[in-house]
Formats: structure tokens, sequence, C-alpha cells
């Protein structure tokens, strides 16, 4: 490794004086590996340090942060038959138009490649891109930490930092070999004291969305990719929440709505007049306007009693409902029961990540593990209960999954029992997520049909928006 220090500063590569960084910090010491380029040698060197520290970790590619690490990873990919894709820094308005370059394939894994890290913006500005391409990411490897809140900023988003050297153990590497005076190793060390913490820049890049028609071909669940195929077909990403008092009621607003939703969300448990012709009425209707019916049950028992009330009882979900939902607060056992009854018939689940009323325990650690639970169930777990799913660490997830978002008016606020409400163009748009879930908006509305025109018509708009 001193070889290697030695190496960048007889190349000029390591600057002392006065330099603005991109977190818009002053530095004393400035790194520039942009030179390594004209030194095959050095080049040579940082590519097989870089790839060398990471010998333990499993990726399937590589990508370089463009532009300084773009010739770091094709060295890498060249020597070690690699394969290597490359986020583009501007993406073109004509051609494919693509953010991500390659031949990669949905779920493999992506080790992102850097010259080095401050604050962590640039690895997380290539990472957005490549997650929402559907690449897995999760370590980065730089050359040089400057320890000034990088790692910490990047494992708050899911990516593990693989760092060659600190900056102070390059300095004083430096000074030890007399290439660096006592009075300029001062002010460096000063100055990283200091500035210990720099926070990542918001991430201003733009990262286009894939379509639902794109995301309908990653699905590995017949429900999740009819789902993703209704929305476009009928260009509405809007389901309603049927929270009625009768099944009559709700067989009367099915019909009428049908038309503008490409999902039904029932609490059938409710209806004092169901009767078990209940099921095949719906699927009438949900078939004469070409949407999915889902049973919010919000499952949270043990595997073995949840397959019992899943299938059997009087309501007998399993028949007539494409979609349910559960809470993992048991753990994996309930998605693997609902999953033994539920895959063969081609159902699909979505876990409850996140709720939308006031105080609720869904957030942080418990998002984490339902994410988890999903990807090792994915052929049966098509999405979420999400509120702000942009907001996740390692965002943009896995793309085959779909959130879906309750809570959504024409106007922010809320209700006296803590229901919380956002709009459409906020909760798609702002909040990443893809589905809007309205109740009242529609229900007590004086021309229903007509509401529900109106929140497709937002909700539409706003992942348009996100597309483009």
């Amino acid at each position: 490794m001193e070889s290697l220090v030695l190496q960048l500063h007889e190349i000029s590569a390591v600057k002392f004086g006065n330099f603005k960084l991109k977190s818009g910090i002053s530095s004393p010491i400035y790194i520039d590996l942009r030179l390594g380029i004209s030194y095959p040698s050095v080049l040579r060197n940082i590519s097989q340090t870089l790839i060398s520290s990471v010998s333990s970790t499993s990726f399937d590619l590589v990508c370089g942060v463009p532009y300084t690490a773009l010739p770091i990873a094709t060295c890498v990919s060249v020597t070690q038959n690699i394969p290597m894709v490359m986020r583009r820094k501007e993406i073109k308005d004509y051609g494919t138009s693509k953010a991500i370059e390659g031949d990669f394939k949905h779920g493999q894994s992506c080790l992102i490649i850097e010259d080095l890290v401050t604050s962590g913006t640039s690895v997380l500005e290539t990472a957005a891109p490549l997650r929402a391409a559907g690449l897995k990411v999760s370590d980065a490897v730089v050359l040089i930490d400057r320890e000034q809140g990088g790692r910490e900023n990047l494992e708050s988003n899911g990516i593990k930092l693989h760092a060659i050297l600190k900056l102070t153990e390059m300095v004083k590497i430096l000074r030890e070999k007399g290439k660096l005076d006592e009075q300029m190793l001062g002010v460096v060390m000063r100055f990283l004291e200091e500035n210990q913490k720099v926070g990542a820049l918001a991430t201003t890049a733009k990262v286009k969305a894939l379509s639902f028609l794109e995301r309908a071909k990653l699905s590995k669940n017949p429900t999740g990719k009819r789902l993703f195929e209704i929305m476009t077909e009928k260009e509405s990403n809007l389901c309603l929440a049927a929270d009625v008092g009768t099944a009559a009621e709700l067989l009367e607003i099915a019909d009428k709505v049908g038309p503008e939703i490409c999902l039904l969300k029932t609490h059938v448990d409710i209806f004092p007049d169901f009767t078990p012709d209940f099921g095949s009425k719906l699927q009438s209707i949900a078939e004469k306007h070409n949407f999915l019916i889902f049973e919010d049950r919000k499952f949270a028992d043990i595997g073995n009693t949840v397959t019992m009330q899943y299938e059997g009882g009087i309501f007998r979900i399993l028949d007539w409902a494409d979609i349910v939902n559960a809470h993992i607060i048991s753990g994996p056992g309930i998605v693997e029961g609902l999953k033994l009854k539920g895959l063969p018939r081609g159902r699909g689940l979505l876990l409850l990540a996140e709720m939308s009323s006031t105080g609720n325990l869904a957030k942080g650690d418990y998002t984490t593990a339902a994410v988890k639970i999903a990807e090792d169930h994915s052929d049966f777990v098509i999405g979420f209960i999400s509120l702000s799913p942009a907001s996740w660490p390692g965002a943009p997830i896995n793309p085959s999954f779909s959130h879906a978002t309750p809570g959504v008016q024409m106007v922010t606020g809320g209700d006296a029992l803590g229901q919380q409400y956002n709009t459409p163009y906020s909760v798609v748009h702002d909040r990443g997520s893809d589905i809007i879930i309205v109740g009242r908006g529609i229900i007590k509305a004086a021309n229903p049909s007509q509401a529900a025109r109106e929140y497709r018509l937002q909700g539409w708009s706003a992942y348009l928006a996100k597309c483009s």
C-alpha cells in the first residue's frame, strides 16, 4: 500500500492547497485519480488493489462511478473477466434513453467502484439508477475514505463501504517518507478532525422509473404480472377502498366505479348480509370491468392458523380474492402458510411494510424485515402496503414489487381517528408508490363514478411524470 501512495504522489495525484469538494466544503488536500489513466502501471495497480479487497464479497457485475472510476472499473472488468455496466451521467433523449448501459439481468448484484468517498453522494447517485433497473447494490469499493461521513451515509442507504486506505493513513505515509512537512500534516489532520460528518447531498439526478409493462415482465407471480398489465391497459393505478356497510352496497359501487379502477379493496368480515355467493358475484363484476380483488384481511397469526383462515371459514377468501395482505409480526412463517394455499391458485400477497395511521409501529427495522421476507418469497409476494418507499434504505427496491398506498385524497390532512391523507401526485411521484388507495374521497362523493375518474386521471398523470 505504501508503494501505491508514493506512486500517486509521484504523478501529482495528491495535491495540497485549497480545493472545493463536491460536498461544498473547502479542503487542504485533493486526490485526483483521473491522472491515473495516463499511467497504465498506476491504473493497473489501483484496479488490482481494489478488486483484491473484495475477494470475499459476492457480486455479478461492476459499475464505475462516472467519470473518474470508469477506467478503473473497465480495467477490473477486463483483467478479472467480470461483466461491467455503465451509468450514464447524462441520459440522452434519443436512442434507447437508458440510464444504465450494458447487458444484465434483473436481480443480479452489482459492485460499485469509486476512487474515493467523502459524503458518499456520488456512490448514491450511481446506486439509484442501478437499483431502479432491477439490480441489487449492497457494496461499494473505494481506494480512499476521506473519513468525513461517507461510510455512515452509505450504510444508512444499505451499502457497505470497502475502503483500501483512510486519508489519515495516506498523509501519515507521505509524512514518514518525507513527502509532506509537519505543518501541512497538521493542517490536514485538523481539517479532518473538524469535518468528520459531511452530509450526503440530496440526489438531484432524475431517475426514470420503469413502466408498469416493463415491470410486468419482471414479476414471478401471475397475479403480480396481471396487475401491472391491467394498470397499463386501463391507464389506471387507482384502488377503491370499498369500506361500506353491506355486501349489497359493495357490489353496487364496484359496478359503478369498475371502469376506473385496477383494484378493489374489500373488508368482507364487516358485512352483516354476507352470503356464500358474494365472492362469485364480485368476481363477475371484476371480470366485466377488468380489475382485481384485494381482500384487506391483514393476516397476522402463525402459519398454520392463517392457512385455515385463508381457505376455510364462512368467507372462503382463497376462492375469490386475487390478493390478500399480511403483517409480518409473526415472522416469515405467515407467508409460508398463506403461500401453501395461495401459490397453487396463482394468488398474490401484499406485505404491510408501513401504515398510514398516526403512532403505528410499522417503520424502520420492521419495514426492512418486510422487504427481506418479500425477496425470499418473490414468487408469491407481489408487493407492499407502503407510504414512502422512495425513502426506504436501499431504495428503489426490486421493481417487480408493486407499492400500494392508503390514505389518499385530493388534499392533505387527516381525520379524528389518526388517518393521514396525501395527494395522488405526492404519493406516486414524490414518495415512490404505484397504486393510490382511495376510500371516502370516492364513496362519500355525490357522484362516485366521476370522483373515481378524477382520482384515476390524477394518479395516472403522476405515474407518467415519474416515468418521463
